[in-house]
């Protein structure tokens, strides 16, 4: 049995004063036989109590037990029973882990808080116990502040499964992001410039899934059958798609070729957070992606809520049928579906 002392050594309860060590008596070796103590009458304030809990032993004063209106001041006022051992120790079945934590909250006020988040919901559950409002409240609102900071970790799911997919997807609560990116599913050769654009889809993705952490839940997927495709998903749907592979048309044959619509990935992006929960309004950013949940889907109408209106998925497809992989910018044409 281990022993955490927070006070001075003290008799049991019912003496109701300090021990005072007055003669020792030393057998033939030199040691300690025995010990006979004097008691010291204090006043009521003052008297020491010795407290077993869960087998870690302190000693305090009742003054200290009953400061403030808790389970522990009742305890010691006379309104509840007490349980003590044949050796004077008050008896309190409970871990004795955070007692001290608890012992040293009712003698100042205020405590030194653990930094685990496992330790303070520990010292959060005996505060409840012995009714320490107090102390809750400073326990609740250390754990609030451990779960607003930022994490400095950024997590991204790999998809191995379609079904995988689906249940991370539906089980999320946040908007999602998915980049799909599989250079080997692809039966032509590619032009000079997708291996790049590819590169800069990737290192996008990692841009914004760091730009958003915490907010968007960012998942790539290398195992699907497109070469590059963006997936946008709010409150378990699908919202919208940006496909970047296209055919190229060359003289002699045919070539695959990634494009890299920043500006559309990154719109997208924003027209998802619109999804986030709690939903919070934001007029500038309702303005920027025009209107309402969906980007630009329109308002709803009287009578009609989210569940009953007709779900339509932006697809975004960049297809490019010329001749010369060369060609200028301006012969590319986007198709919405």
């Amino acid at each position: 049995m281990s022993a955490e002392a927070t006070t001075d050594q003290v008799p049991p309860v019912e003496s109701c004063a300090p021990v005072v060590p007055t003669q020792q008596q030393r057998d033939g070796g030199g040691g300690v036989a025995g010990v006979t103590f004097d008691l010291k009458p204090l006043n009521p304030s003052s008297k020491y109590v010795k407290l077993n809990v869960g087998g870690s032993l302190h000693y305090t004063t009742v003054q200290t037990l009953t400061k403030q209106d808790t389970m522990l001041k009742a305890m010691f006022s006379g309104r509840m029973e007490v349980l003590t051992d044949s050796e004077g120790w008050i008896l309190i079945d409970r871990s004795g882990r955070h007692f001290g934590t608890i012992l040293n909250y009712l003698r100042d006020g205020s405590v030194s808080l653990p930094e685990s988040q496992r330790e303070l919901e520990e010292v959060l559950s005996e505060a409840r116990y012995y009714l320490i409002q107090g102390l809750v409240e400073d326990c609740q609102l250390a754990l609030q502040q451990k779960n607003d900071a930022y994490d400095p970790l950024c997590h991204i799911p790999m998809v191995t499964s379609p079904k995988e997919e689906q249940q991370i997807i539906s089980s999320c609560s946040k908007p999602v992001v998915k980049l799909l990116h599989n250079r080997s599913n692809n039966k032509y050769s590619y032009t000079s410039n997708s291996d790049d654009n590819l590169l800069k889809n990737i290192e996008l993705f990692d841009k914004l899934a760091l730009r958003f952490n915490g907010r968007v839940l960012f998942i790539k997927d290398v195992l699907g059958d497109e070469i590059c495709c963006w997936s946008f998903y709010g409150q378990g749907r699908k919202i919208a798609e940006v496909c970047c592979t296209s055919i190229v048309y060359a003289t002699e044959k045919k070539q695959t070729k990634v494009e890299f619509p920043e500006a559309r990935i990154f719109e997208e992006t924003l027209n998802i957070l619109i999804y986030e929960t709690p939903r919070v309004p934001d007029k500038a950013l309702l303005e920027a992606t025009g209107g309402v949940a969906g980007g630009g889907g329109g308002p709803l109408r009287a009578g009609d809520d989210e569940d009953g209106r007709e779900h339509r998925v932006r697809r975004i497809h960049v297809r490019r049928h010329i001749m010369h992989d060369e060609r200028p910018h301006g012969h590319q044409a986007v198709f919405k579906d």
